[in-house]
């Protein structure tokens, strides 16, 4: 795999750090099979997701991922993590869609994939029906469909915002969110069990500096605003009809509510007449699907249901490699 990075200049003036992984001479011969924009989560980096780019790689696909606003390089300090600014996520929204317009430019003919993790899977869900023409599929991993409390969430956001302002970090929204997701996990041993099964990946996790920061009360706002958005009827009912879309979770993700928000919202989307949509949920999986124990399945499971629905280019011929993953690498 080779890969580099490069600033994107937003339509504010906002830089946005893109890291870009493609395959090698070595792994992939002919012109790539796709390409794969990944929309990260909340209080994480697009950095992480490195060993799934490598997988992706030798199956041919080339692999862009943005660090959102307030989040990883993009930020730009430690201070600023957890800080998106006014109307963030709708911001962010619209970095992912410029992403996406300069991958079309650059690769005119590759099919178009967009993946996004928690957050970034419901920063997808609104791409999903604002802009959904140049993608070719949409993947959505530790997701979930429509959830009670939001407008009291976003009262409560609003109350500190007037209090403390909209960069105050929110311990009390923090809590709030996060508070019982390790309810039903023993032992315990950190605050962040419930991502990952492997010890390992949630120490990473917690000694990386940008991840698990606590995000500001504006940040929650707006968050919460999204997600009572995004399952309006109104708005959920412009999704293409055609597009395949892949669901795959944990079954004892808190954020999908141990499966349940997952099912609700696979239903939605059948009940909206979408022609080719999956749910695949692994028994026992937490939240963080592609950091589990069982990653290399996971991965397997991911390609093998893009391979099915994007064409082998012609001349192109794959190194034959596994999909597992080599731990070894960041």
């Amino acid at each position: 795999m080779e890969s580099h990075h490069f600033d994107m200049l937003s339509s504010d003036g906002k830089y946005i750090y893109i890291y870009n992984w493609f395959p090698s001479p070595s792994e992939w011969e002919g012109p790539p099979r796709g390409v794969v924009q990944i929309a990260h989560g909340m209080a994480e980096t697009a950095r992480r997701y490195e060993r799934l780019a490598r997988a992706l790689t030798t199956q041919g696909y080339m692999v862009y991922a943005n660090d959102h606003r307030g989040h990883g390089r993009t930020a730009g300090t430690h201070e600023e993590l957890g800080r998106p600014g006014t109307d963030g996520f709708n911001a962010m929204v619209n970095d992912m869609i410029l992403l996406g317009a300069i991958i079309k430019d650059k690769h005119p003919e590759t099919p178009l994939l967009l993946l996004g993790h928690s957050m970034g899977s419901f920063l997808t869900q609104k791409v999903m029906y604002t802009w959904p023409d140049p993608y070719a599929a949409f993947m959505l991993s530790g997701t979930c469909g429509k959830r009670r409390m939001l407008q009291f969430g976003e009262q409560i956001a609003r109350m500190q915002i007037a209090l403390q302002g909209e960069r105050h970090p929110s311990l009390l929204l923090n809590a709030l969110v996060f508070g019982g997701y390790n309810r039903t996990f023993r032992p315990v041993r950190t605050a962040f069990d419930w991502l990952s099964r492997d010890d390992e990946e949630v120490d990473k996790y917690i000694a990386d500096p940008e991840c698990g920061v606590i995000s500001s009360a504006g940040f929650f706002r707006d968050f919460f605003r999204l997600l009572q958005e995004i399952h309006t009827p109104s708005r959920m009912e412009r999704i293409p009809k055609d597009k395949p879309v892949y669901l795959f979770s944990g079954e004892e993700d808190p954020v999908g509510m141990k499966g349940d928000g997952v099912r609700l919202l696979h239903r939605r989307y059948q009940e909206l007449g979408l022609q080719d949509v999956e749910c695949r949920l692994y028994p026992g999986a937490r939240h963080e699907i592609l950091n589990e124990i069982n990653r290399d399945e996971v991965t397997a499971h991911l390609i093998d249901w893009m391979n099915q629905r994007i064409p082998l280019p012609e001349s192109a011929r794959p190194d034959p490699v596994s999909t597992a993953v080599d731990d070894s690498s960041p």
